[in-house]
């Protein structure tokens, strides 16, 4: 295994085992303050476990097709999770709504979604530029699923921040609606296969915005570092 793959695979086992802890106290918080946007985000933590592990599965294959067939079956697993939990949210947040159920504010949570606002960009850059250098669509396709966990970490921070400071009852329930059009998302492109590596070579370069995006002008054909 080369030097780049050695740190991609180095990459998504951080972002497993950080998921890993992030779950445990987003669901701990979560239940003691009778958050549903904590324990929506601390579910989709393991989600995002899944996903880190079933890249990792395509790259333990010498066979990258064997290894394709391997991811495929493992997102599409996880794209149906991704649904079932868009529909829990659903279910739990009316629930709230209809009953006046009110969180309690976390200041643990806070604490939680502020470290992963700081991090999961950060993942996402190192990962992006890694999957450029040594040609891995697998691994950029799950970068910008940590991009997409940044935006979700910032929209639950809002929410829960929002809770803490102005102790209106609906807000955390609302939050948590919020994150369902995202998970939907995630689970659709799970179960049908888009976003799993299909794509144009990874890409580093400036119109690339550092491979969130495909260059109009082409230029992911070209090399970049």
């Amino acid at each position: 295994m080369g030097a780049s793959r050695r740190l991609a695979v180095l990459l998504l086992v951080a972002t497993a085992a950080y998921n890993l802890a992030e779950g445990v106290v987003a669901l701990a918080s979560g239940l003691a303050a009778g958050s549903l946007t904590l324990v929506a985000f601390g579910a989709d933590s393991y989600l995002e476990v899944l996903a880190a592990g079933a890249v990792l599965w395509r790259l333990s294959h010498a066979d990258l097709e064997a290894g394709e067939r391997a991811e495929a079956r493992a997102r599409r697993l996880i794209g149906a999770t991704f649904l079932v939990l868009a529909a829990a949210v659903v279910f739990q947040s009316a629930s709230a709504l209809a009953t006046r159920h009110a969180a309690h504010a976390s200041l643990v949570g806070l604490v939680l979604l502020a470290a992963s606002l700081g991090l999961m960009p950060a993942l996402a850059l190192a990962k992006l530029w890694v999957a450029a250098r040594a040609r891995l669509p697998a691994l950029a396709a799950e970068a910008k699923e940590t991009v997409a966990c940044a935006y979700l970490s910032l929209t639950a921070f809002a929410g829960v921040l929002a809770t803490y400071l102005l102790d209106w009852w609906w807000l955390d329930a609302a939050t948590a609606l919020l994150l369902v059009p995202w998970l939907v998302r995630e689970g659709v492109e799970g179960w049908c296969g888009h976003g799993c590596g299909a794509e144009a070579p990874p890409c580093f370069c400036k119109p690339c915005l550092g491979g969130l995006r495909r260059c109009a002008g082409g230029c992911c054909a070209v090399a970049c570092c």
